[in-house]
C-alpha cells in the first residue's frame, strides 16, 4: 500500500480541494425569445435544441 513520504500541509490539501466546485448551468434563449436551461424542452413551443 502507498504511504506518504511527508504529511500534507492543511493550505496544499485545501488547494487541491478547490477543484471540486459546482457550477452553476447557465439559461439560454431560444430563437423565439424565451431564456430555458440547457437540455431541457421549451414549454411552450416543445422545441428542444441543447
Amino acid at each position: 500500500m502507498a504511504v506518504p513520504k511527508r504529511r500534507n500541509s492543511k493550505t496544499r490539501a485545501a488547494k487541491r480541494r478547490t477543484h471540486y466546485k459546482l457550477t452553476l448551468a447557465r439559461p439560454v434563449k431560444d430563437q423565439d425569445g424565451t431564456w430555458r436551461m440547457p437540455h431541457r424542452m421549451n414549454k411552450f413551443t416543445g422545441e428542444y435544441k441543447a
